[in-house]
């Protein structure tokens, strides 16, 4: 035993210093490229592209289950975007609530019995198309239940332009958001086959018609926690992976799509949690496998605000449909791993996502034991224990500073100087307890992946009057 535990300790020391060093280089990476993101921001080009003929036409794929709840400001948002050409069609997957009623009522929408639509991708039975003249750019979707890929399936089908944008239901759109997209798809149209944008957390914010009017950091726990974990997922990671054409995921909640490649590539995957993730390494590996030139883009200056989770219970329900998707994706694409044909997606960016994400729940809980055992088996003096662990703590939010420091240099939402101290003060307090039940959570995920359970989870929705209302108190 104590010379297991012994070589374990060896393994466990190698692995937590590769996949920080990793993680540092990444960071690096978004720092290196940091500058040019903000030229590309104030750089007012995108403000001309919103009224030029040269913008390709975009069709914005709105997924809808139960949201009759924000489902009127979110099309609202979406209806006032400052872009030339482009159409919002919502897909009302077999709601259970009056999200579809909502909609009509509205709108004034009515049913469009002679409107053909198209099956380019496979989805369940459409059972009507609902539009209104007076609104031209919003077509309604109602079909069967099917999740989240059909219903994206299903807007495709029925979409009229080359470029598709996917945004959630819960979420709302800067009117600058899709036009700053543009204008990095149209830095390399022919290579560039998708965009991921910038996903921020919107609880505390004060809100008016579908848009933000204020920017606020949020008052509950859960939420402000997850404003730093974007922040470090979305500027420490994913501008660093972008640099690499490294990117593993484009944001379910707001991202843009050349049409002919999701085609191509049989479009969303149904049937599971993670259908975000999946089409992304479809991409990759279609494009590797043809030997196309390509790049998965990001640009974090186009802004989706969402619904943040503010309960335990449905963060926890979020958190392991997140790692069921993961898992599944990982075992499905494993041929990918460490095979040179896919370049920096086969040889650095799925075997650290198996290593930091996949598996890190099962190191982190095997670790927790093996320091159990060392105390038990005298192995080890506490106070190299504590050390240990004190660094790892340094490192990690180091991590998050640096994330912050971004955030500061290049977009400044939260200028206030309270802001920036509650930003660095919460990023410390989510190592006592935050991340820990991340770890469990995936584990759990992990447990329903074994049984099947291809459920979307436990979701609920809050107005955003009612969001707003607590915003002011």
């Amino acid at each position: 035993m104590r010379e297991f535990l012994l070589q374990y300790g060896m393994f466990a020391m190698y692995y937590v210093m590769v996949v920080n060093s990793i993680y540092l280089v990444i960071t690096i990476l978004s720092h290196l490229n940091i500058s040019s993101i903000m030229k590309r921001s104030r750089y007012t080009r995108y403000q001309t592209l919103s009224g030029s003929e040269r913008v390709p036409p975009v069709s914005i794929l709105v997924p809808a289950f139960n949201e009759e709840l924000t489902i009127i400001e979110n099309v609202r948002s979406l209806l006032a975007l400052h872009y030339p050409q482009y159409e919002v069609i919502v897909i009302n997957d077999g709601s259970r609530d009056k999200t579809l009623e909502v909609l009509i009522g509205e709108f004034q929408l009515d049913l469009q019995p002679h409107m053909n639509i198209r099956n380019v991708v496979h989805s369940t039975p459409v059972k009507g198309i609902y539009h209104n003249p007076q609104y031209p750019q919003l077509y309604v979707i109602d079909k069967k239940n099917g999740g989240k890929a059909d219903s994206l399936n299903a807007g495709i089908n029925l979409s009229h332009y080359p470029l598709i944008a996917s945004i959630d239901a819960d979420s709302l759109l800067e009117k600058d958001a899709l036009i700053r997209m543009a204008q990095v798809y149209m830095e390399s149209p022919e290579e560039t086959v998708a965009v991921g944008g910038n996903v921020r957390i919107a609880n505390g914010c004060r809100i008016e018609d579908g848009i933000v009017k204020e920017v606020k950091l949020p008052k509950k726990l859960l939420p402000m926690f997850q404003t730093i974990e974007y922040m470090k997922a979305f500027l420490g990671g994913r501008i660093g992976w972008s640099a690499i054409n490294g990117l593993i995921i484009v944001s379910g909640a707001f991202g843009l799509f050349r049409k002919d490649c999701v085609i191509q590539v049989g479009g969303y995957r149904e049937g599971y949690p993670g259908e975000d993730m999946n089409i992304i390494i479809k991409l990759h590996k279609h494009m590797l496998e043809n030997k196309r030139p390509y790049r998965i883009a990001f640009c974090p200056e186009a802004v989706c605000w969402t619904q943040a989770p503010d309960t335990l219970r449905i963060l926890a329900s979020q958190r392991k449909r997140w790692g069921r998707g993961n898992l599944k994706n990982m075992l499905e694409y494993r041929h990918m791993l460490f095979n040179p044909r896919y370049k920096i997606m086969g040889l650095f960016t799925m075997p650290y996502n198996v290593l930091f994400e996949t598996l890190n729940p099962y190191f982190k809980l095997t670790g927790l034991l093996a320091l159990i055992g060392y105390s038990w088996l005298n192995m080890t003096d506490a106070y190299i224990v504590l050390i240990f662990m004190a660094i790892n703590l340094l490192y990690g939010y180091l991590l998050s500073v640096s994330a912050i420091l971004l955030e500061e240099m290049a977009f400044r939402r939260y200028p206030k100087m309270s802001d920036l101290a509650k930003l660095l003060g919460y990023s410390f307090l989510m190592f006592f307890g935050y991340y820990q039940l991340g770890v469990i959570w995936r584990f759990l995920g992990h447990i329903e992946f074994l049984r099947n359970n291809n459920s979307w989870g436990v979701m609920t929705r809050q107005s955003w009057q009612v969001e707003t209302a607590n915003s002011k108190t």
